[in-house]
């Protein structure tokens, strides 16, 4: 919402100054400029990125206008699960969640959290770290070593799609200089003719280069900027999660690691202590309803 909003104040504010100065919006409407700019970038795009890479730019692009998944309810959610899932094992021991981590999708346990298991990475991540805590013999500094790395590999990845529309950002104004430079080479050819037509050629030729520049740093360089801290986002989501289970493989209770990974939540999303505590002693409470009526 707010990405929308940002873009309709940069072109609002152009606009209205303009016309304040009694500008002819007409003048701006140039397409052959805005198809040779915007045709060249499309191109470089093409030229220079395969085809996921495009599709992840795509997807990064549209998802610019929707809200952060990684809000406090999101992070509570994810404690709360977690903290379940680390009694269950305290409680049966590390075989018991074998089918769970082996089919997260036909788990009863995961199916009750459908946002973990929508994200088919952050599911891998916790899954395959289970799965080799399940298969034994590998210390902790070595599972965390093997989620830096993940890490690593996810954040290399998200970060390609940003990258290349950054490169595009930077080649805009100086497609936008291409733009007027074949805008001067047409105004050339008609020197000598009206001075209004000549005036007009200059004029289109101008355009080329406000267009370019203005869509650098107005509105491709922002989202670029936006998408990066959606990847950043992730990263700390996926940040926290690796704190939790180290926590848990190291041998500290679930609460223990429940609450180190609260920590390791940014400020801005972190839930507090005591609702944690509350999240945490409803998954308690259901636990031991259910071993009430399975008895």
């Amino acid at each position: 919402m707010f990405a929308i909003l940002g873009i309709v104040v940069v072109f609002g504010a152009i606009v209205a100054g303009y016309l304040m100065e009694k500008g002819n919006l007409l003048v701006l409407v140039q397409p052959a400029e805005l198809i040779i700019i915007g045709g060249a970038a499309l191109g470089t795009l093409l030229v220079a990125n395969p085809m996921h890479i495009l599709k992840a730019m795509a997807a990064g692009v549209f998802g610019v206008v929707k809200p952060s998944p990684f809000g406090k309810t999101r992070y509570l959610d994810t404690l709360k699960m977690m903290f379940e899932f680390l009694n269950k094992i305290r409680r049966e021991g590390l075989l018991s969640v074998e089918n769970d981590v082996e089919k997260p999708h036909e788990s009863a346990f995961f199916k009750k959290y459908p946002e973990f298991l929508n994200d088919h990475h952050i599911t891998d991540f916790v899954c395959d770290t289970m799965r080799m805590a399940i298969t034994g013999g590998v210390e902790p500094f070595d599972m965390d070593q093997m989620m830096e790395r993940d890490m690593e590999v996810h954040h290399h990845g998200a970060m390609a799609p940003i990258s290349s529309l950054t490169t595009v950002a930077d080649a805009l104004p100086g497609l936008g200089i291409v733009a007027a430079v074949l805008g001067v080479v047409i105004t050339m050819g008609s020197i000598g003719g009206p001075p209004e037509e000549v005036g007009k050629k200059v004029a289109s030729a101008l355009v080329g280069t406000f267009l370019g520049i203005l869509l650098c740093y107005g509105l491709v360089g922002p989202l670029g900027s936006n998408m990066n801290k959606g990847v950043d986002e992730y990263n700390e989501y996926l940040q926290v999660l690796r704190v939790l289970i180290l926590a848990f493989l190291k041998g500290n209770a679930p609460i223990i690691a429940v609450e180190m990974a609260r920590r390791a939540i940014p400020a801005h999303v972190r839930p507090s202590f005591d609702e944690m505590e509350k999240a945490c002693k409803g998954v308690g409470a259901n636990a031991a309803s259910d071993a009430a009526a399975a008895a």
